[in-house]
């Protein structure tokens, strides 16, 4: 199957309209904004059908996927009327699976995030109890050639404190603390359009 990339031209309106953020310019190259957004939508149907070999996403539809470039300014201090930029999430399907995908498509600030960016109250206890019986695992799985080479250190906020009914000497405590739990790839403006750069970390041979 053909693999969709993102297009030169895609990250080129999104320049464009970085720089040029009103409605006349809008209205007047609304053509290029369809363009660039048929292409997201083309990678994105992509993207599920080849993670949906390894993974199950809730997903079934790119449009659906895709967030508005619209700004909502009604409660915004930021009354600049688009969003400069693509992004979509993915999200895993069934009671079983948890956590997700997110993808940001900006000139100068592209990146994948993946894993519990906010996680209910049952998520995040369910997390930190299998970090406080499998910390070791944990560690190992961090810490593992795979997820560095792609992905560095888990980020995330965490708590001061030591969350209720966990130790504050556990050996695992810091990652104890973490209310956040996802890793993050970014992304140059050179490597975005390149197929292998989204095809080494979403989907496997």
């Amino acid at each position: 199957m053909k693999t969709e990339t993102i297009k030169g031209s895609t990250l080129k309106f999104l320049q464009d309209i970085a720089e040029n953020n009103n409605r006349d310019w809008f209205q007047m190259n609304k053509q290029f904004y369809l363009e660039a957004q048929q292409n997201m939508h083309s990678f994105i149907e992509t993207l599920i059908l080849e993670m949906n070999k390894h993974d199950q996403l809730e997903n079934r539809s790119a449009k659906k996927s895709l967030y508005r470039i619209y700004s909502d300014m009604r409660f915004s201090k930021d009354k600049l009327p688009y969003h400069a930029k693509f992004d979509f999430s993915l999200k895993r399907s069934g009671k079983e699976r948890r956590g997700g995908y997110y993808l940001n498509v900006k000139p100068g600030n592209s990146y994948l995030g993946c894993g519990f960016f906010a996680p209910n109250p049952e998520d995040l206890k369910r997390i930190r109890l299998d970090i406080t019986g499998n910390h070791a695992q944990w560690y190992q799985l961090l810490q593992s050639e795979a997820i560095q080479s792609h992905f560095g250190d888990l980020k995330g906020n965490a708590v001061l404190t030591t969350p209720r009914g966990f130790q504050k000497d556990h050996t695992a405590i810091e990652l104890i603390r973490h209310k956040q739990f996802y890793l993050k790839h970014d992304f140059t403006d050179e490597e975005v359009p390149m197929r292998k750069c989204f095809q080494k970390i979403f989907w496997r041979k």
